[in-house]
C-alpha cells in the first residue's frame, strides 16, 4: 500500500474515487507522517487495547493506529468514504469501519460489544482528527455519557485546544476549560500547522491527550448545579459573579450574595477569575440552598 498520507497518494484517491472533499463535513486530511506519529504515540496505544477513531478519512491514522492496537473500529459519517476505507486498509484484519454520525452513536455499546466478542482485553483508546465546528460537541457528549474509555487523544483547531487547556484568569479560560478539566487531565501533544493538511485549513491545530479521570478533582453533592453554576458564570462573563449567577437553580440576588459570602468569594470577581475548586464551593453551597428553597 502507497504512502497515505503522501499528498499524490490523496490526489490518486480522490481522481480514482470521484471523490470530493466535503466542506460541509470539515475534511482535511492529514499529510505529514511525524504528526500521525506523534497521535499514536500521544495517544499510549497498547498491543491489547481498543481503538476507536473519529473520522478516519481516508485511513492515513487508522493505519497507524492498526499497527499497535488489538482492534481498531473506525466511526465514519461519509459513506462515500466507506469504499476508499475498505480499499486503503485492506491489509488489516483488525479494523472494522463503521458508516455512522458519532453525536448519534452508542460508543459504550460499540465497546461493550467488542469486550463481549473478546476482540480486545486490554484499554480502551479514542482518536481522531475531528471537524472543527463540532469539536466540542463531540469531547463533551463522550465526556458526558461517561465513555469507558481510558483517554482521548484528538487534533483540533488551536484555538479550542487554547481553551480546553487554559488556567483563571485569562481569557481563553471559559465553561469548556472548567467542564473538560473537571473530566480529564489535560496534556498537549504536539502543535500542528495548518500547512500539513489537504486542503489547507485557514488556522492551526493541536493535538491534545485527554486522560480521563477515576476520581474527580473535586467533590461536589450536585454536579448539575456545578455546570449550572459553570454555565451561568460564563454565560454573561464580562458581569460580576453576583449578576451573572442570580437566578441559578431559582436563587434570587440576596441568595447568591450569601452563597458567594459563604464560598469566601468576592461577589464583584468574574467567572473566569475562578478556580474548579472554587466552582465546586459554590455549587456546593448553591445545591443545598436550592435544596432547602
Amino acid at each position: 500500500m502507497k504512502k497515505l498520507y503522501a499528498p499524490s497518494t490523496i490526489a490518486d484517491i480522490k481522481s480514482r474515487h470521484d471523490f470530493r472533499l466535503s466542506k460541509s463535513l470539515g475534511q482535511n486530511f492529514i499529510t505529514d507522517k511525524n504528526v500521525i506519529e506523534k497521535i499514536v504515540e500521544g495517544a499510549e496505544i497498547g498491543e491489547e487495547d481498543l481503538v476507536i477513531e473519529i473520522g478516519p478519512g481516508i485511513g492515513v491514522l487508522t493505519a497507524a493506529a492498526a499497527e499497535t492496537a488489538c482492534k481498531v473500529i473506525a466511526v465514519e459519517i461519509d459513506k462515500k468514504l466507506i469504499p476508499i476505507l475498505s480499499e486503503t486498509l485492506s491489509d488489516h484484519d483488525n479494523i472494522e469501519i463503521i458508516n455512522s454520525d458519532i453525536l448519534k452513536t452508542d460508543v459504550n455499546g460499540i465497546i461493550e460489544k467488542s469486550r463481549q466478542a473478546g476482540e480486545f482485553s486490554g484499554k480502551v483508546r479514542i482518536i481522531g482528527n475531528l471537524p472543527y465546528y463540532i469539536t466540542t460537541a463531540i469531547i463533551m457528549k463522550l465526556l458526558e455519557e461517561k465513555t469507558e474509555a481510558e483517554s482521548i487523544t484528538i487534533m483540533m483547531q488551536k484555538e479550542v485546544a487554547d481553551r480546553i487547556k487554559a488556567s483563571p484568569g485569562g481569557k481563553t479560560y471559559g465553561a469548556l476549560s472548567v467542564a473538560v478539566q473537571y473530566y480529564c487531565e489535560v496534556e498537549q501533544v504536539i502543535s500542528v500547522p495548518k500547512e500539513v493538511f489537504v486542503p489547507k485549513p485557514k488556522v492551526d491545530s493541536a493535538v491534545l491527550n485527554l486522560r480521563i479521570r477515576k476520581e474527580k478533582p473535586v467533590t461536589l453533592t450536585d454536579e448539575k448545579a456545578f455546570f449550572a453554576c459553570i454555565k451561568s458564570g460564563f454565560g454573561q462573563r464580562r458581569k460580576t459573579l453576583l449578576n451573572s449567577l442570580t437566578g441559578v437553580c431559582g436563587l434570587s440576588k440576596e441568595k447568591v450574595g450569601q452563597v458567594l459570602s459563604g464560598s469566601g468569594i468576592d461577589p464583584m470577581r468574574r467567572a473566569e477569575t475562578l478556580s474548579i475548586e472554587e466552582f465546586a464551593s459554590l455549587s456546593n453551597k448553591v445545591a443545598e440552598l436550592a435544596e432547602n428553597a
